[in-house]
């Protein structure tokens, strides 16, 4: 499938508004998981507006494609995803991580309307994922299981188990989003527990495998649509290498941006680097 100039430009302003999003949820708490959230939100625009396929206002439709966001403490950028589709209201974001919210700090599916696991015990979703996409096919159910999860998720072995059990069930019907920004807790991911050479662990493993730059929209999107598109009977990967803090500068250059504590004035200032770079537009169909 062939994606216009004029696609990628909408999709530069949801991926924009994403961001937004995300920061504005993070001021109301001062603080949270915001690198990764502007790191991210490329992905998440072409996951949530140009490849899966939902019904925003019936999130639990059984042909809806699954996301399973496996690193659940990228919950701030999945709930902006999850309003810039419209599955949830912008107004809800002023509650994040507010007692009785629907948008807690760590993502619950409990909670939030198209949260489709809890995630925090790093190494899960794709494990969850292999059983959804077998469930999905027993039913012959023609869905897609998009895992996304974090580079830390890598030193979990039940990471590469999941993997090795979704090459031997042949599973077409799940792809997997891994984040590459280097960073865990406990410092650069490389250092912690060196993991490449990336792609060619998992092709070994018997995945289909892409790498590409995760903040640049026009390869994110062909990555997307390749997969998609693949014809061979075996699970797709593709590998995004991402920048944190991606969009505010002064965010970017921040020695340790995995948990970012941010000053009150910094907020507004990321919001107004962010606008200068691509000022706001409504979404089609919001209301004035």
């Amino acid at each position: 499938m062939t994606t216009t100039n004029n696609q990628i430009a909408k999709l530069a302003q949801r991926a924009y508004r994403i961001r937004r999003f995300a920061l504005r949820m993070g001021e109301v708490q001062g603080q949270g998981y915001i690198g990764q959230a502007l790191g991210w939100a490329d992905v998440l625009a072409a996951a949530y507006c140009h490849a899966m396929n939902l019904r925003p206002q019936e999130p639990e439709w059984e042909g809806r494609d699954r996301f399973l966001l496996s690193h659940g403490h990228y919950a701030i950028a999945h709930y902006a995803a999850l309003i810039e589709a419209g599955i949830i209201q912008e107004s809800e974001l002023d509650s994040y991580g507010s007692d009785d919210s629907r948008l807690p700090m760590s993502g619950m599916a409990t909670y939030t309307p198209g949260m489709e696991i809890s995630g925090g015990s790093l190494g899960q979703g794709l494990v969850i994922g292999v059983g959804m996409a077998l469930g999905l096919k027993q039913k012959k159910n023609p869905a897609v299981v998009y895992n996304s999860m974090s580079d830390g998720e890598l030193d979990e072995g039940s990471t590469w188990e999941a993997a090795m059990s979704a090459a031997h069930h042949k599973l077409d019907n799940l792809i997997c989003l891994v984040d590459v920004n280097n960073q865990q807790a406990d410092g650069p991911s490389g250092k912690v527990l060196g993991f490449e050479p990336l792609a060619d662990k998992w092709t070994a493993f018997g995945w289909h495998v892409q790498r590409v730059n995760g903040n640049d929209l026009g390869a994110v999107v062909e990555a997307f649509d390749a997969a998609r598109a693949l014809k061979e009977a075996k699970p797709r990967v593709i590998v995004f290498d991402t920048l944190m803090g991606k969009g505010v500068p002064f965010l970017e250059q921040r020695e340790k941006n995995h948990f970012i504590r941010v000053d009150t004035p910094e907020w507004q200032k990321a919001l107004e680097i962010l606008d200068q770079s691509q000022p706001y537009v409504q979404p089609e169909g919001a209301p004035a």
